[in-house]
């Protein structure tokens, strides 16, 4: 074995575990790698981002669009305090990632060096492992085990400190074989005791969620819930796991969603949640199943076992790999109750005539827009965003077909969506990418357009702009009717801030506007700024400021 530096041992052990890109911010504490990845240009690239936050949201929706860990390289100190909200925003929502972070020179520890922060304490809330790789020897080894973490279990991210001198220095060591990603099934005991619950249930429902479905998990729910005409629901933003067009889908649980669906499932008899842990924003605060024991029963099935009966107490606890669960319902199940066909039929009818809505506020009709949308865009369109009320319209009013076809994230972090526009571009260069923005949410990571003309990529991003921050102006109404503070916003012309970036800006003022720019966007090689100047009455779906009486309900 020749001997390497450190930054080329961490770079190929990279690469070994199928790391062909990293987005970041680049700093002098990781030179050694920048020049290590320079030398194998042709095997992985390094995407050059405009902040931290929004190179780590790259990360984190590069992992979701593709199935592979994210991976996202940034400098100590402030560098990494901008990425955390990245490794928030991964770990609510069980994403695999790795952070690398250059650190201060071993020797100057404990002095509150420049820049230097204890990453242990820091980051260690908001990931499954953090550690400092001390000697370039072990680099490989703790590589392997990072990607192992990420993967294994419920999905999440690591953070890995690499001191600027370990970096440097020369070491032998030997490549290992890439981790190992474990996929468990579930008992045969188990899928007997699901059988046996589902033929006693007379409302049953399942509720989808989870970042790691594959193609064959997918299909397979899919033919066993039309086999046996099961309603299904999607979690909280995890409305890609499941064709929303399908005859069993019933719609996407979390805010917004419609009383129809909300009402079946508090009337529900047996939930089969199958990947989603049922967080908060997919039952409402626990309104829709009450914690600790909900009044249903649950059959709950997770890849993690210390996320069974955290919060809530199943009837049955599954541990096993979401996608070889569906497998195996699928190939042993069949319960013939006649009654769940009629029911399946009516709430995916229900969920249909949600999608139809009348006038909207303001001078732009968002309706008709997501009317044109879903009957335009293909189902591997990939579509983003971020937080605020703007996103009910892609959350609520987008039929996704496709799987990995929503990049949004759980955590209802903003700044989210054009980071995430920017990866999935990279990744399926060919797909269409559609990004929805807020304008304060637009405004929060609206820099990294910069890098998206950088690398020649052409997502369309459309900023719904309404002139405030929509979800706490309406908050604020619901507590303090007409008493506005904090919330209004001045913004830039965004179709300008775009051109300056060298790609295409548009305005939008009336609803007639939409589709000719629309279409336009769609055969450009460059990418593309819509701005929707809907007014400010407009707060989402049927939702508006004039309305007050949804607010003082």
């Amino acid at each position: 074995m020749d001997k390497r530096t450190g930054g080329q041992i961490l770079i190929d052990a990279l690469i070994n575990n199928g790391t062909d890109t990293i987005f970041g911010v680049p700093g002098e504490s990781y030179l050694e790698a920048l020049d290590a990845i320079y030398e194998r240009q042709n095997n992985i690239r390094f995407i050059t981002c405009r902040q931290e936050g929004g190179a780590a949201y790259m990360a984190e929706a590069w992992a979701n669009a593709t199935g592979k860990p994210g991976l996202c390289f940034v400098t100590r100190g402030p560098g990494v305090t901008n990425a955390s909200v990245g490794l928030h925003t991964a770990f609510q929502g069980s994403t695999p990632m790795l952070l690398l972070i250059g650190q201060i020179p071993r020797h100057q520890m404990e002095r509150e060096a420049f820049q230097e922060i204890d990453y242990r304490q820091m980051l260690g809330p908001v990931t499954k492992w953090v550690a400092q790789i001390d000697s370039a020897e072990r680099i490989p080894e703790f590589i392997n085990r990072a990607f192992a973490i990420a993967m294994n279990g419920r999905p999440g991210p690591v953070a890995l400190a690499l001191p600027e001198d370990m970096l440097l220095e020369y070491a032998k060591t030997e490549d290992l074989p890439p981790a190992i990603a474990v996929k468990t099934m579930p008992a045969k005991s188990d899928v007997a005791k699901v059988k046996e619950m589902l033929g006693k249930a007379k409302r049953p429902l399942i509720v989808l969620g989870g970042s790691n479905w594959d193609e064959t998990g997918r299909n397979a729910i899919q033919e066993f819930a039309e086999r046996n005409q099961i309603p299904v629901a999607a979690g909280f933003r995890r409305q890609d796991t499941f064709d929303n067009t399908h005859q069993c889908y019933i719609g996407n649980l979390g805010f917004g969603s419609f009383p129809q669906l909300l009402d079946y499932v508090v009337s529900s008899d047996l939930i089969i949640a199958i990947g989603s842990r049922m967080a908060d924003a997919t039952v409402r605060k626990y309104t829709l199943v009450e914690a600790p024991k909900p009044k249903q029963k649950l059959i709950h099935v997770l890849s993690a076992p210390e996320e069974l009966g955290r919060v809530l107490t199943p009837d049955i606890a599954i541990c096993c790999d979401t996608n070889r669960f569906a497998v195996a319902i699928n190939e042993n199940i069949t319960v013939d109750n006649p009654v769940w066909a009629q029911l399946t039929f009516n709430l995916s009818k229900q969920h249909s005539s949600s999608l139809v809505l009348g006038p909207q506020a303001g001078p732009v009709d968002m309706g008709k827009v997501m009317e044109y949308l879903r009957e335009k865009l293909p189902a591997n369109a990939i579509i983003t965003n971020g937080a605020g009320n703007y996103a009910d319209w892609p959350n609520k009013m987008f039929t996704y077909r496709g799987a990995r076809t929503t990049l949004a994230p759980v955590s209802g972090a903003m700044g989210y969506s054009v980071p995430a526009a920017a990866a999935a571009k990279l990744a399926f260069p060919d797909c269409i990418v559609l990004s929805f923005a807020g304008d304060g949410d637009f405004l929060m990571n609206g820099q990294e357009i910069a890098t998206i003309a950088q690398y020649g990529v052409n997502p369309i991003i459309l900023v719904i702009n309404n002139g405030s921050y929509g979800t706490i102006r309406m908050h604020q109404e619901k507590r303090h009717p007409e008493r506005v503070s904090g919330t209004d916003l001045k913004n830039p012309d965004f179709a300008a801030y775009a051109r300056s970036f060298g790609i295409n800006g548009h305005i939008v003022e009336h609803t007639d506007q939409f589709v000719s720019i629309f279409e336009t966007a769609l055969k450009s090689n460059i990418a593309t700024l819509i701005e929707i100047r809907v007014g400010p009455d407009s707060f989402g779906p049927d939702t508006s400021i004039s309305g007050l009486d949804f607010n003082r309900a």
